[in-house]
């Protein structure tokens, strides 16, 4: 339970301090004077979204604090522990938790939980195991099939819960089979094109067999060929001042001729002796380099214009591939051997068909199986939440209304395949219909009290809040609604926002809201009330006048009615 908050910089609220506790507390105040933006305060404590509208005008933040009494054992206690965040032992066996919630000008927030920062995602995992918070809005959601579906599936407790997962998961399981099997069967005619396109592919590059780097070796050979009178000129011109056929001078005689004078002097110089040496190792290089110009001609005289024409030709070949597949020969390499892999996965296409709508039958089965077992269970579950709902009724001042849970067949979807309606009947002789059209503002005030109530004694909360519940309700009703109120608050804690004193007689502690104004800034503030302060809040919410003395009696009537209840 929430044993304290606190409340700084938020809306009109200046500062204050809520002591809550145990039981039933109700929250009352003047209009305008605040009390929603406890409820506020409470919902950021609760992981709820921040808005830099809710700080206090003239504050640089607003700030939140709650202290919890939770278990020292349990999902609770275990989300704290992964967070970083410590508990309090308390004599007697529970721990006490704080956290807290800033929210600057900017809209910037910052959680704390167990006194370490903390994301506002870990509040938000912790509200699930801490309160249920429910407001005239929820009132609103109630009209809808899915809020009517979630009340029930909550009534339904580990039973629904389990038939439920495993309907979840077969449902995920039988989308992700047919979302890949419509992927194929409609992309058919594409793959089937894409894969004759593929084979020709790679027949023509098979017929072609491309080398790497052939498309330079061959643009060379045709520079070469394109060429060959102007190279053959140079070559035989180098080769002949290298060694000459003739009887000219050539550059191997001499050089034979500066060695031979070197090595006659090189007995009285050793210097010379080794450029002897050297001018040896020039004649043979000059040497071998005439040979290689002789292999060279000879090679050009064997060149002709056929051998020009095959290269050009092959040229054209490797060109016409390679703007087909990607530009480039590198790219129709890399066709030629990841090409054969996705064609076989394309011709593989059937046989893949087959075996998914194999697969997606078999988990449709699955699928109709845990369908069917979901709504027996939400069957079940909505006979006995009806019968419940109905008697809780009866203790609101509407002892002839009758609430049906119907579980009626709809397509299918994530959640089910179950269509669920809640269908009141509010008086002797009426048809039932759905919520949403037959109940009245109060009443649907009552209707989501008496599901409350009766969820809380299948599914235990530790703590509700209920933002005006009482809304469109007076009279010996709210009486009814207001000691429903306080036997749920001997199980669970009760935290209520109200404008009725019917409703807040009922409290065990009462907290109003006070507004206080210098002409120019309006401040709130909370107070605990008892004995005659008590009173004179219970005559203003009947009368509007607190020093009414027919509205103090009355409100003292009412307040007996909580030791006779």
């Amino acid at each position: 339970m929430i044993e304290e908050m606190r409340l700084r910089g938020l809306g009109v609220i200046a500062e204050a301090t809520l002591p809550m506790g145990a039981g039933f507390t109700a929250i009352t105040g003047e209009t305008g004077a605040g009390k929603t933006m406890v409820v506020t305060g409470l919902g950021l404590l609760l992981g709820q979204r921040a808005d830099s509208a809710v700080v206090r005008a003239g504050s640089a933040q607003a700030e939140v604090g709650g202290v919890w009494i939770v278990p020292p054992q349990g999902p609770v206690a275990d989300r704290v522990r992964d967070a970083g965040g410590e508990l309090e032992p308390l004599p007697g066996g529970d721990a006490e938790l704080y956290v807290g919630r800033t929210i600057s000008g900017e809209g910037r927030s910052r959680a704390t939980v167990g006194g370490r920062p903390a994301p506002a995602g870990v509040l938000a995992d912790l509200a699930e195991h801490l309160v249920v918070v429910h407001g005239q809005s929820d009132q609103l959601r109630l009209r809808s099939s899915a809020a009517q579906r979630d009340a029930l599936d909550r009534f339904g407790g580990d039973p629904v819960a389990a038939a439920r997962s495993a309907y979840r998961a077969a449902w995920e399981r039988w989308g992700e089979l047919d979302t890949e099997l419509r992927g194929l069967t409609e992309d058919r005619d594409a793959r089937i094109a894409e894969a004759d396109e593929l084979r020709a592919a790679l027949a023509a590059i098979a017929d072609a067999a491309p080398q790497p780097g052939e498309d330079v070796e061959l643009a060379q050979r045709a520079e070469r060929l394109a060429h060959v009178e102007e190279l053959r000129a140079a070559a035989a011109a180098a080769r002949e001042a290298l060694s000459s056929e003739l009887d000219g001078v050539d550059v191997s005689a001499l050089v034979g001729e500066a060695r031979r004078a070197l090595e006659r002097a090189g007995d009285r110089d050793p210097l010379l002796a080794a450029l002897a040496e050297q001018a040896a190792d020039l004649g043979y290089r000059a040497a071998e380099l005439a040979v290689e110009l002789s292999g060279y001609l000879a090679d050009l005289d064997e060149s002709g214009p056929q051998e020009l024409d095959a290269v050009e030709e092959r040229r054209a070949l490797l060109s016409a591939l390679a703007r087909r597949h990607g530009g480039t020969l590198e790219a129709v390499l890399e066709l030629a051997e990841s090409g054969a892999a996705r064609l076989g996965e394309l011709e593989g296409d059937d046989d893949r068909i087959a075996a998914l709508t194999s697969e997606r039958d078999a988990a449709a089965s699955v699928l109709d199986e845990s369908a069917a077992a979901l709504t027996r269970e939400r069957a079940a579950a909505a006979e006995m939440l009806g019968a419940r709902v109905t008697a809780e009724l009866a203790a609101l001042a509407m002892p002839d209304a009758v609430l049906t849970v119907s579980v009626a067949p709809t397509a299918a979807t994530a959640h089910g395949r179950d269509e669920v309606a809640l269908l009141l009947a509010p008086h002797a002789g009426a048809q039932p219909r759905p919520v949403a059209r037959s109940a009245s503002g109060g009443e649907l005030s009552r209707v989501m009290l008496a599901i409350e109530v009766v969820i809380a004694a299948a599914n235990p909360v530790p703590t509700f809040v209920f933002d005006e519940i009482d809304a469109g309700i007076g009279g010996a009703a709210a009486i009814e609604v207001g000691r429903r109120l306080a036997q749920l608050a001997e199980a669970s804690q009760v935290v209520v926002v109200t404008h009725l004193a019917q409703v807040a007689a009922f409290a065990t502690n009462h907290l109003t809201v006070v507004k206080e104004s210098d002409g120019s800034v309006t401040a709130s503030s909370v107070r605990r009330l008892d004995g005659p302060d008590r009173e004179a809040e219970m005559a203003r919410l009947l009368s509007g006048m607190a020093d009414s003395e027919s509205a103090l009696e009355h409100a003292r009537e009412l307040l007996g009615l909580r030791g006779a209840r």
